[in-house]
């Protein structure tokens, strides 16, 4: 019987556990087998950034390509990898215990594209902050029109760097 006396009704334990597994299986086979991978890459590459200066990070992000955005075009199937990519990332990120922010996510989501030959370019960006605040940094990954990590954010910030896959120049 559950606590508010009606038999019938799920405890609330059973129903929070019957509700996540729901969500679990809505996921993609994709999604699930790169979960735990995404989610140790994740945490290399916090590790990396707190520990390994930008400098000798870059050459793992692709090749610079300074100022200029750039967005690589891709294959429908291509497309369809991206996609999977960015919401395996995203999954892992918020199961992470330590902060998996929009750089990691970037650094993990950018590692699976290029293992998949996916192109993709990787961006950082600025925008000022609010009176008296400092500005905000943002970092993101585009494949074609999928945007695999970090959202739209050309409208929100001005890119400050960009990176592409070395793919994508083949």
């Amino acid at each position: 019987m559950s606590r508010s006396g009606n038999p019938t009704a799920p405890a609330p334990f059973t129903a929070r556990w019957r509700q996540r597994l729901r969500h679990v299986l809505q996921r993609s086979f994709f999604e699930l087998g790169w979960f735990l991978p995404a989610w140790v890459v994740l945490g290399l590459s916090r590790a990396a950034i707190l520990c390994v200066p930008f400098r000798r990070l870059a050459p793992w992000m692709g090749r610079h390509q300074g100022l200029h955005p750039w967005v690589p075009l891709l294959t429908a199937t291509q497309q369809a990898r991206a996609g999977q990519v960015g919401r395996a990332v995203r999954l892992a990120a918020r199961y992470t215990p330590w902060t998996s922010n929009c750089f990691p996510q970037a650094l993990t989501a950018s590692l699976l594209l290029r293992l998949y030959g996916v192109p993709y370019a990787l961006y950082f960006g600025l925008a000022p902050g609010a009176p008296g605040e400092s500005m905000k940094a943002h970092a993101w990954v585009c494949s074609g029109a999928i945007n695999v990590t970090g959202g739209a954010s050309f409208a929100q910030f001005t890119v400050v760097g960009c990176f592409t896959s070395i793919i994508a120049e083949r």
